[in-house]
């Protein structure tokens, strides 16, 4: 038992130290390969102490050569653009002036309600509040807001319409019917709801909406003296 706590004792403090040589970054704002190192390093560290009949040098040898090989990953990343590229991967910008680009949001596993979410996780409600939003390649999410975007956003937009299905709940919270949204939809050159690509509305019946492969169009429709929400 006191020959467990011991080795525990070096193993942390090994750990500690090799942790702390590696920089000061958050797990959040790791990149991909420094997270692999460091899974790697906490594996490599339970075994020596989960069993005794491992000689304690062999799984502290393990950790200096992985925290070697991260030693050369970081200047290979600092030293050229296309290894960092590689190894780190570049920033997706998936909102611009033209509004939703899928295609980089399919690159990175991703879909328009996931970019709503990071959008209201980043104090911006409304689709159109914002002219560029990017995931930067360590997964943390950045946005650059329109200079009036306080004002586009007064009310909670929903999703009616997200990649060509309708959010049933939410047509029936706007007080229309599908229907009604393909009728709007085909006044406004869009003849197939499931070219939609996204649809979103607010209380004061302002509509965000975009077909796939073209730029957003921005739709008011009459919600009478009150807002619906």
């Amino acid at each position: 038992m006191s020959l467990i706590f011991i080795r525990t004792i070096i193993i942390f403090v090994t750990l500690l130290c090799i942790m702390r040589l590696m920089g000061k970054r958050q797990i959040g704002e790791m990149q991909p390969y420094e997270l692999v190192i460091t899974l790697i390093i906490a594996d490599l560290a339970c075994i020596p102490m989960a069993d005794p009949s491992i000689p304690l040098l062999y799984g502290l040898v393990a950790i200096l050569a992985i925290y070697m090989m991260h030693q050369i990953v970081c200047l290979l990343d600092l030293k050229s653009s296309a290894m960092k590229r590689v190894l780190s991967g570049s920033p997706s910008v998936v909102l611009n002036k033209n509004g939703v680009d899928v295609t980089q949001l399919k690159k990175n596993n991703l879909d328009v309600s996931d970019l709503v979410e990071s959008l209201r996780g980043a104090g911006y409600f409304s689709l159109d509040a914002v002219d560029y939003a990017l995931y930067e390649a360590n997964g943390s999410f950045s946005a650059l807001p329109k200079a009036d975007y306080e004002s586009k956003q007064d009310s909670l937009p929903v999703i009616i319409i997200d990649e060509g299905k309708f959010e049933e709940k939410n047509v029936i919270l706007s007080g229309r019917t599908q229907a009604e949204f393909c009728d709007l939809l085909k006044k406004n050159g869009c003849a197939d709801y499931k070219k939609v690509l996204i649809l979103t509305m607010d209380g004061n019946g302002k509509i965000y909406f975009q077909q796939k492969g073209e730029k957003f169009k921005i739709l008011h429709i009459d919600v009478g003296e009150n807002r619906l929400w």
